[in-house]
């Protein structure tokens, strides 16, 4: 008979082997562990907000991801006759569960489509709730970067932390049934719908969605309403371009990704073209000059932003980032 000790030994030998450890980590990142609850129930407060005769939303609080449950984001619906389409999925399959709860209160017509913005975390992570409807997912091409980069696979790990218990190893990355590569328009019931793919501009890839007969758009992460935003690995200069052509639109309300939907939607989009023009404007002069970074943060005139909500959170590492693209831009990279 083995060794109690002996046997023991054996085991963490074969334990603290890499490949062991490797394996371990991925099969947890993509299967379930036997016998665990999903997650979690939210706990938040999710009011529906109506913006029109089609359009509903629900609006996450402003914070960084982890706050309120990883409840930070926005995500909408639009019932039309013959299905409900919604827009993000919000960033716990917890979070995904409540929302289909509150989508169930206003109606009960089976969800068919679900369009993703992007992919970023506190978007998609109720996605699987989703999919077991066989709701279609649509997402922007791009997202498949994301998906296949080592960012996404340590996100979720992180978030299995940070936002546990709401986020558990039987969490996981869904991809879309469609990557959109360039614009569509469908109708469902009397509603039609206009996806609009931007390309790199927040992300690896943005969408938008008009629901045409509300004249009302839903712009993603595209759009922050009276905060900060986060501009991750964003495109700067491309966003920016979209935003100016945005402000030609004639909008009854916008739904942004984060923050309350504008009822004046010039309001919104100017204050995102603002603050990223005003980064790209600061930033290039300090980058044209060669002035090191934290000198020139230091410098600047940032009162016209500083009172937003994530300011604080979100507005040194937006700069930095920026001045790291432009100093790409200059180079030619």
């Amino acid at each position: 008979m083995l060794d109690p000790a002996m046997w023991l030994k054996r085991v963490l030998l074969v334990l603290l082997q890499p490949a062991f450890f490797v394996c371990a980590i991925s099969a947890s990142a993509e299967m379930p562990v036997p016998g665990e609850p999903a997650q979690a129930p939210a706990t938040v407060d999710m009011a529906v907000k109506r913006v029109s005769e089609h359009v509903y939303y629900v609006e996450g609080t402003a914070g960084v991801a982890t706050d309120n449950e990883g409840f930070i984001s926005n995500a909408g619906f639009v019932v039309t006759g013959a299905g409900v389409v919604v827009f993000d999925a919000l960033g716990t399959p917890a979070l995904g569960e409540l929302l289909l709860e509150k989508i169930r209160n206003v109606t009960d017509q089976p969800v068919v489509r679900i369009i993703v913005s992007h992919y970023h975390a506190d978007h998609i992570y109720g996605l699987q709730v989703f999919e077991a409807l066989d709701a279609e997912i649509l997402a922007p091409d791009g997202a498949e970067d994301y998906l296949g980069s080592d960012n996404a696979r340590e996100r979720l790990e992180e978030r299995r932390f940070t936002l546990d218990p709401w986020v558990n190893e039987n969490t996981r990355l869904v991809y879309p049934d469609r990557y959109l590569d360039e614009g569509t328009i469908f109708r469902l019931g009397d509603v039609e719908f206009i996806v609009t793919v931007i390309g790199s501009a927040h992300s690896d890839g943005d969408l938008t969605l008009y629901v045409a007969p509300d004249r009302v758009l839903f712009s993603g992460d595209v759009i922050f309403e009276g905060r900060i935003p986060f501009l991750g690995d964003a495109n700067t200069k491309h966003w920016l371009k979209v935003l100016e052509r945005m402000e030609k639109e004639k909008l009854v309300a916008l739904v942004p990704g984060h923050g309350a939907a504008a009822n004046n939607p010039d309001e919104a989009i100017a204050l995102t073209r603002r603050y990223l023009a005003y980064l790209r404007d600061t930033m290039r002069a300090a980058v044209e000059d060669f002035v090191p970074f934290s000198e020139a943060y230091a410098e600047i005139d940032w009162s016209e932003f500083e009172e937003l909500p994530a300011f604080e959170a979100a507005n040194r590492r937006n700069a930095y980032q920026v001045y790291l693209s432009l100093e790409a831009e200059m180079l030619g990279r």
